[in-house]
């Protein structure tokens, strides 16, 4: 085939969404067209927060065969893997460390696919043409790959060695042909059974009744009262959320099967969220707030729900979000995470290098230490 055309697009609205959505496939829903579009109509990407995209698309003539997200950054806000220190050391010695490039998935620090490909493209040959363009920017001083799949990270470091890769952990639960949610306990030692048992259960003496809505089951005032609690999760801590309502709102509309609300009720009424979305073979727990302060409710809302609705529906991976220990005595087990990471000055860059490699070496510590936390009678 003839060599593909890159266009930088400054909106995902530019792009056809049946297109798009071809390249992403079925199973993870962030990449999807509808949510990107969500990000920008919303305002919380765009040139007031600091998030420009600039997504990179290669074209057959008029066909779309490759799409990478991109924005260009002002700050490391909502990127979840911290590169603070590096920016201010590099500023210290004289350097401009922002604008940056960026290709993650904004504010949701969700492991999956970056680089979307059609069969017939050269994957080396495709990765090395949109590195041209970070290269020949003069204005940045890096591009990051953030929360990329094993695989992708293996074939950017065949196109590119020198990338630097950061490691992290984060906690997945993954369906081991438990059954049902009794299996799952079963295959727990006795002591955590019955704590999870004993969790479940005081819940339920609080008077508090879960109940899942999926897709159409959603409505709007329902979508209300989760950003109410969404809200409340950040402004607990003295901040504001990145996300508005018209977002979730957004996301409602457009893109309603990909939607698992969990609701918490007291008498009817309810007074806790989580929001899930969930693709062909995954659930992403992503949103939770809560209105009451109430014993085990974030455990049952935000594990233990997540986890029946994947039994429930043959779903076999379920990521509940970022940071917790605590998530492994209830049978999330770590993931190793890699991000990548160009750094135009050798300089800064061989500083980078040799902290990653430090850092790499406690994290690798970490995980193998959160194993041995697992519940399972095997592990």
């Amino acid at each position: 085939m003839s060599q593909p055309r890159l266009v930088a697009v400054e909106s995902i609205a530019s792009v056809p969404k049946a297109a798009w959505n071809a390249l992403v496939g079925d199973d993870y829903p962030f990449l999807r067209h509808e949510f990107l579009l969500a990000l920008e109509a919303s305002g919380a990407v765009g040139s007031e927060t600091g998030w420009l995209p600039r997504h990179q698309t290669l074209w057959c003539g008029e066909r779309l065969v490759g799409a990478l997200p991109y924005y260009l950054k002002g700050h490391s806000y909502g990127e979840y893997v911290f590169d603070w220190g590096w920016a201010d050391a590099w500023e210290r010695a004289g350097g401009d460390y922002y604008p940056k490039g960026l290709s993650a998935i904004p504010f949701t620090p969700v492991p999956g696919p970056r680089l979307l490909l059609a069969d017939e493209l050269d994957p080396v040959a495709a990765r090395r043409a949109i590195a041209r363009t970070w290269e020949l920017d003069e204005r940045l001083s890096s591009w990051h790959l953030l929360f990329a799949e094993d695989d992708e990270v293996a074939a950017w470091r065949e196109a590119r060695p020198e990338l630097v890769a950061r490691h992290g952990v984060q906690f997945q639960w993954r369906d081991q042909g438990f059954g049902d949610f009794e299996g799952y306990l079963a295959a727990m030692t006795s002591r955590r059974r019955k704590e999870v048992r004993r969790e479940r259960r005081r819940v339920g003496e609080q008077g508090i009744v879960l109940r899942r809505l999926m897709g159409g089951e959603i409505g709007v005032d329902d979508m209300t009262h989760f950003f109410g609690c969404y809200r409340i999760t950040y402004l607990e801590r003295g901040r504001q959320g990145y996300l508005d309502e018209a977002f979730f709102q957004r996301l409602l509309a457009e893109m309603p099967d990909s939607l698992v609300l969990i609701q918490a009720l007291v008498e009817g009424r309810p007074v806790a969220a989580a929001l899930c979305l969930q693709g062909a073979r995954s659930l992403y727990g992503r949103y939770w707030g809560s209105e009451v302060m109430a014993d085990c409710l974030h455990f049952e809302t935000c594990y233990y729900q997540g986890i029946e609705h994947c039994l429930e529906h043959g779903l076999t991976l379920f990521d509940p979000g970022t940071q917790g220990e605590h998530k492994v005595a209830r049978g999330f087990a770590p993931r190793r995470l890699t991000s990548l990471h160009h750094i135009a000055d050798p300089r800064l860059r061989d500083a980078v290098a040799r902290f990653c490699r430090e850092e790499s070496a406690g994290v690798g510590a970490y995980a193998t230490g959160a194993l041995r936390g697992l519940p399972f009678r095997s592990s």
